[in-house]
């Protein structure tokens, strides 16, 4: 039989002294930010650091922030080697031993026998631990120990809330030859239906989860996650263990979380702060690498996204520089001074190509610059380095560099290339061939670079120039979501942005909606630039019913025939409903009597006409900028990856399909955002892919 105690069975006495630990825990965490909201940024001396140290202070206050509906801690350990049997009944819930900080607590042999596993750290005014971080090395039992491998722990407790009040716990002994059956607790927080943002799921990390969550600093983790697997909890909680056990580094070097659109950052956005992670940049690609949306071709964008635009670029960039035909002659005083064309051209020659652009320009006019003080010091004057400087910033000096090496700018060099189809030839050589050229190349040339209206695809191009010009700036981590969706150069431009640091990148192949959509994580990384990084697979389901999962997974064949099937722990029976001809009013109607967040996804050309058939029902339209919290939401289903909603209902999947290249894909991501129930409503005949 599985070995677990829960309510309504459990004792009370054991139950009141965990709501009294809770009740502790609660008061001690506030004042830890009582305390902390009475330090003084005054004692910093000048004005920039007591600024910087003022703003390290307001984030430690809000870190500390206490979510009366969210649970402090959410599990125990009773260590092996440290019980005592009152510990063993559950008495004495909050007696630990200590006298140390945490981090001291966590070397090991001072750990009290008894651990609480929270979303923070919290301790008394004794600095006795209430509560472990659940991202301390300790805490990883928790996630890990099971009777084969009990990693020192006699028993591990999971604690059942409603709201923030503590209402029950379930034990699990963790004795060899004791089976440990499927938790209560456990299924009924990763089944319990929500409205608003996504969660954290610090309570229900798996242990394959909590492998990747805590896989070290400097490895890059690539993750092929199934729908409902929850890579993208997985990928957020890996940012705030990586930010709690590199604070100092990561406070220098900077986390970003790269998201498809703006409506998925709004519905991941309260994670981070609920883990106690308050300073995480949050951003999408085009918010990265700018804010382009001039319409284009999705083929033409296609070759834009393609990795032998990066050669082409490159080519672009230095062919503006000159051969230098004549010296250089500088006046100081009755003497002239002269550099000949050989000279310059041998100097040109050795910067060009072995530095970017920008630094090139510089370092020309600071080489011809010191052949002119040698020029003087043949004279026998004395010049020093003031002179070199006044000489690189004089007239001739900057007439010569201007007329070899311009002074350029992103947008003017990727404006000429495509206007000009002379130049866009020289620059592509045999990388593209002329039917892609003559793609590339706008029909109505704008008038000049600056009145150039630029597409999204053209973002990722004005970055790659700009870093062949100045260099990038490296973050210490990213995490970038919806990774197949990138083209080879948007997956340059990121891995620009962890080129000193590594990444979490997540997805699933079978997801890919854009034509670009890549067919190998192995092409990711590469593109990436981080080709040693480890790919692994989630293909256990928690969020989706199995039976809705059976029902999308038809489509697998044909959009990812190389991937298995995914597998959901949750039966679903009853979650799926398909209706030929049925009310989209009456199915929303019959969501809203259920508990629970609702989306109706529908194609993006009736999101009009849906809307208009649930006028008698409060609710709202998402569009990619939104952060709609309503209930009752209908969502295009261009807009549906990322989500998910208990009950969803699903309009004209044959629309769906028909509306893109990929539109199996499409419809693959759309029927599995359900976390309770879905329901299918067509007129026109189903893809042949889910008959049967």
């Amino acid at each position: 039989m599985p070995a677990h105690q829960l309510a309504p069975d459990i004792p009370t006495d054991v139950l009141a002294a965990e709501q009294a630990h809770l009740a502790e825990s609660r008061a001690a965490l506030k004042a830890m930010r009582t305390h902390a909201q009475s330090l003084s940024s005054d004692a910093a001396g000048d004005w920039v650091s007591q600024q910087i140290l003022q703003s390290l202070l307001d984030q430690r206050v809000a870190a500390l922030a206490d979510h009366p509906d969210t649970p402090l801690f959410f599990g125990r350990l009773d260590r092996a080697e440290r019980k005592s049997s009152r510990r063993e009944s559950g008495e004495g819930a909050g007696e630990q031993r200590s006298g140390r900080d945490h981090e001291h607590e966590e070397e090991g042999d001072d750990l009290p026998g008894t651990i609480y596993v929270g979303r923070r750290h919290v301790h008394d005014g004794h600095s006795r631990p209430l509560v472990i971080d659940w991202r301390a090395p300790v805490s990883r039992a928790f996630y890990q120990a099971s009777p084969a491998d009990p990693m020192g722990i006699a028993r591990r407790r999971r604690f059942g809330y409603h709201g923030g009040a503590l209402t029950a716990f379930e034990d699990e002994p963790l004795r060899e030859g004791v089976e440990i059956g499927p938790s209560r607790i456990l299924t009924e927080e990763i089944e319990r239906p929500r409205t608003g943002p996504m969660r954290d799921i610090v309570a229900t990390i798996q242990p394959d989860q909590d492998e990747i969550v805590r896989s070290t600093l400097a490895q890059t983790v690539c993750v092929q996650g199934a729908p409902g697997t929850g890579k993208t909890a997985v990928g957020l909680h890996r940012a705030a263990y990586l930010l709690f056990t590199h604070r100092e580094r990561l406070a220098r070097s900077g986390v970003m979380i790269v998201g498809p659109n703006r409506a998925f950052l709004s519905y991941i956005s309260s994670v981070l702060p609920a883990l106690g992670e308050v300073k995480v940049d949050q951003t999408t690609v085009a918010g990265l690498l700018g804010e382009h949306a001039a319409p284009e071709d999705p083929m033409v964008a296609a070759v834009k996204g393609d990795a032998r635009m990066a050669a082409l670029l490159e080519r672009a960039l230095w062919l503006h520089i000159v051969k230098p035909e004549e010296g250089l002659v500088y006046t100081k005083g009755a003497y002239r001074h002269r550099v000949a064309d050989y000279e310059v051209r041998e100097i040109v020659a050795s910067l060009r190509g072995t530095t970017r652009y920008n630094p090139g320009r510089a370092a020309l006019a600071q080489r011809l610059a010191h052949m002119v003080l040698v020029r003087m010091e043949q004279r026998g004057e004395s010049p020093d380095d003031r002179v070199q400087d006044a000489v690189a910033r004089s007239k001739p000096v900057k007439q010569l560099v201007d007329a070899v090496w311009p002074k350029l700018t992103p947008e003017q060099v990727l404006h000429r290339l495509l206007s000009d189809s002379e130049f866009l030839a020289r620059a592509a050589k045999s990388d593209l061939s002329p039917e892609e050229q003559e793609m590339l190349l706008w029909r109505k040339p704008y008038r000049s670079w600056k009145s150039a209206k630029w597409s999204a695809a053209d973002a990722a191009l004005l970055d790659e120039l700009r870093d062949l010009m100045e260099r990038t700036p490296s973050l210490g981590h990213l995490v970038v979501d919806e990774a197949q969706d990138l083209s080879e150069m948007q997956l340059r431009a990121l891995g620009r942005r962890c080129r000193n640091g590594s990444a979490t990148v997540l997805g699933d192949l079978a997801q890919g909606t854009t034509p670009w959509s890549t067919r190998s994580w192995d092409s990711v990384l590469d593109h990436l630039g981080q080709r040693e990084g480890e790919i692994t697979e989630l293909t256990l389901g928690f969020r989706v019913p199995r039976e809705v999962l059976d029902y999308a997974a038809r489509l697998l064949p044909s959009i990812a025939p190389d991937l298995a099937a995914p597998q959901s722990l949750r039966p679903g029976a009853g979650s799926l409903t398909v209706r030929e001809g049925g009310s989209v009013a009456e199915a929303a109607r019959e969501a809203l009597a259920r508990e629970g967040s609702i989306g109706v996804i529908a194609p993006d050309t009736m999101v009009a006409a849906v809307s208009e058939s649930l006028a008698g029902l409060p609710h709202a339209v998402l569009d990619p900028d939104s952060t709609e919290e309503h209930r009752l939401l209908i969502v295009p289903a261009t807009l549906a990856k990322g989500l998910e909603y208990d009950h969803v209902v699903v309009v004209e999947p044959a629309d769906i399909v028909a509306a893109e290249p990929r539109g199996l894909a499409r419809l693959y991501v759309v029927l599995t955002r359900a976390v309770t129930s879905l329901t299918v409503l067509h007129d026109k005949a189903l893809p042949p892919q889910l008959a049967g």
